[in-house]
């Protein structure tokens, strides 16, 4: 992992074209890869493989706006700069500041899930254990971007490396292919009902976007570094979900509690689980890793612009990191340890600000294409302008859209972040009247 000489007080440029790829990966191929397969082949059966690509669709279209804005305006802290810049500064922070209940609730959730996962091979008390994962996740980022970078990219070549042997190895031994038939048994209505359950498995894919400053030839690698992981991403759910389909069958698969585990036991025997265990816990550890780092970002650009405090903008003269940024938010995560430990609340605490956030970045890339000229020519990925502002709509519309669909599965984290936006906007008002 190479790093650009810098000043003191400056944030280094210390990821490159792999860690473009493994942070938007790592962020994207965490809990949902071990869990969601199973319930959207219970609606879709074979057809789940489709449901997959349906559900990549809406994060091809952001994606678009993501890899277009990063090539033309690179920075960290891109998902508050860009809608405040472009759109308007207030949207911005709002925008931002309800990510933080979303982060929080993402830290949460990762460690949940890692914890118990590990507690499948050897107990382990849950909140004390979640509290050293972000322990370990702090100090990883705590020594440098390259640091974080590097520790990602390793984790993120060892997972591929696990899933490389699930699908080679249960491939070439216990695969079926009449499990696979009939390939539609409920039709393309449950291929389209199963595709919401899975758009998780993409969410994050831009995450390397949020430290835009850091990375090097940041105008050339961000583009091709989100092409790269939300290509590798459908190549690596759909090649994992097809095996796992091809062993157990859609209904063994569709009734699983643990899909990924259930498949690897056929062939590996006694192996699996710890084979399977290690995919989970290096899995969970590259999107915990990769909040950190990002999430941070958010909160120094935040400063930097005068609507956090101060302090946190500071970086440190030797590890060139927002130490300040970082501790809150180790702190976050720990304050986080007091929400409910149930999983479908904190999904769509993650999932809804997540969403809000995508749809205002593809609306900023399409201010920028059709009012910023000079913006638009210094872009290195830059679609022509029709095509550009057809993503750019189509995937706010679609973004807009999927907010609405956790409504009836969980109203609490809706009214929890009416919540957070309403103390938000008291903070707001405060600050901007105190300036």
């Amino acid at each position: 992992m190479s790093v650009s000489p810098t000043a003191d007080g400056q944030l280094k440029r210390g990821i490159n074209l792999w860690g473009v790829i493994s942070l938007g990966l790592g962020t994207a191929v965490g809990v949902s890869i071990f869990s969601a397969i199973a319930p959207a082949t219970q609606l879709a059966g074979p057809g789940m493989l489709l449901s997959v690509l349906v559900a990549a669709l809406p994060m091809y279209l952001i994606a678009v706006s993501y890899a277009f804005l990063g090539s033309a305006v690179p920075v960290s802290g891109a998902s508050f700069v860009w809608p405040s810049r472009f759109l308007h500064p207030t949207l911005g922070f709002f925008i931002a500041w309800m990510r933080i209940i979303a982060n929080m609730g993402a830290m949460v959730v990762l460690a949940l899930v890692l914890v118990r996962y590990v507690s499948m091979v050897m107990p382990l008390p849950t909140k004390p254990t979640m509290f050293g994962i972000l322990v370990l996740s702090l100090l990883a980022n705590l020594f440098g971007v390259s640091v974080a970078a590097r520790a990602q990219t390793l984790m993120m070549g060892f997972l591929i490396v696990l899933f490389a042997i699930f699908v080679i190895w249960g491939g070439n031994t216990a695969f079926q292919p009449q499990a696979l038939t009939p390939l539609f048994p409920h039709g393309m209505s449950g291929v389209l009902t199963a595709a919401p359950l899975l758009m998780g498995l993409f969410f994050g894919i831009e995450a390397a976007t949020e430290a835009g400053a850091e990375v090097s030839n940041s105008r050339r690698t961000i583009p091709l570094g989100i092409a790269l992981a939300i290509g590798s991403a459908t190549l690596l759910y759909g090649a994992v979900g097809l095996v796992a389909l091809g062993i157990l069958g859609a209904d063994q698969l569709g009734s699983s509690e643990a899909p990924i585990l259930d498949a690897a036991q056929q062939f590996m025997g006694p192996l699996a689980k710890p084979v399977i265990v290690g995919a989970a816990v290096v899995a969970i550890g590259t999107s915990l890793n990769a909040i950190f780092t990002l999430f941070s970002r958010s909160l120094f650009a935040m400063a930097e612009a005068g609507v956090l405090p101060a302090p946190l903008a500071r970086i440190h003269p030797r590890w060139n990191v927002p130490h300040i940024a970082l501790l809150t938010v180790f702190g976050i995560g720990c304050v986080g340890l007091l929400l409910p430990m149930e999983l479908t609340f904190l999904f769509l605490a993650v999932n809804i600000p997540n969403l809000v956030k995508y749809g205002s970045i593809c609306v900023a890339a399409a201010r920028v294409t059709n009012h910023h000229p000079e913006l638009y020519q210094s872009a290195h990925f830059r679609p022509s302008r029709p095509v550009m502002l057809t993503f750019a709509y189509t995937g706010a519309v679609c973004a807009a859209g999927l907010i609405f669909i956790g409504i009836e599965a969980d109203w609490r984290p809706y009214a929890l972040l009416i919540g957070w936006g309403c103390v938000g906007a008291v903070y707001y008002w405060a600050t901007r009247r105190k300036h």
